[in-house]
């Protein structure tokens, strides 16, 4: 008879339990990338976009945790540039970051002269590919997540473990990422800052690639902090906005 209370353990609980909270955490800039993504597909496919692009995340996820092996290879040395020492995980972090700042500069540049908003208005927005956008998501969701697994490989060696992290955390961000997409369409600047984040954390894995590691704390803090006073901005712009009693 299989014994449960043998293999679902403290420490095999504590394990998950961490992993999900780190997974949950280190999505936040993949929700962000996703709504932002997700808000180039005509409005009837962006839910199934949303849905599809993080089901797809979870597949590539638990694909690298399936992949131990080559997981493994990635931090070994490929070649030597200038003194730095290049492993497959740092080709993998510079390309994601400068595809994540690029992107990021071209959202910007596009809502600076007018973006997605002005286009609905005159008729004339052009919608993204679905199957291109969930692609991108996908992409990127393999940089967003490379160190969280490396970390979780780190934690614990249970496989079943990390995959029930992964799964859960995906449901969270399933059911949060509607929110956050509405909220972020629904107020222009709440996009232009998101899109400052995803700039910031282009720039943290393009320095993460060259060995200068930048603690993940100080990133979470600017983007906490810019986030509570752009809330405050709102706050303060929907009561100028109230007509005077």
């Amino acid at each position: 008879m299989f014994d449960f209370g043998s293999y679902f353990t403290a420490e095999l609980a504590a394990a998950f339990l961490t992993l999900a909270a780190l997974e949950i955490v280190l999505g936040i800039d993949n929700i962000i990338f996703l709504s932002i993504t997700a808000a180039k597909l005509p409005p009837a496919l962006q839910a199934r976009g949303r849905t599809i692009g993080l089901a797809g995340a979870m597949l590539t996820r638990i694909a690298l945790l399936l992949s131990l092996a080559a997981l493994a290879r990635l931090t070994s040395t490929w070649v030597t540039v200038l003194g730095e020492d290049l492993s497959g995980r740092d080709f993998i972090l510079l390309l994601g970051g400068l595809f994540l700042i690029g992107k990021s500069a071209m959202e910007i540049r596009e809502q600076l002269h007018g973006g997605p908003h002005a286009e609905a208005q005159s008729g004339d927005r052009k919608y993204a590919s679905f199957w291109s956008t969930i692609f991108q998501i996908m992409v990127l969701d393999i940089v967003f997540s490379l160190d969280s697994v490396i970390t979780a490989v780190g934690m614990t060696k249970n496989v079943p473990v990390m995959i029930a992290a992964i799964v859960l955390a995906v449901i969270v961000m399933m059911f949060f990422s509607g929110f956050v997409s509405r909220f972020v369409d629904a107020n222009p600047t709440v996009r232009t800052l998101a899109l400052s984040f995803l700039v910031l954390i282009g720039m943290s894995l393009v320095a993460e690639s060259l060995d200068f590691h930048v603690p993940k704390g100080y990133l979470y803090f600017a983007m906490a902090f810019s986030t509570i006073v752009e809330l405050i901005n709102l706050r303060v712009r929907n009561q100028m906005a109230l007509p005077a009693k």
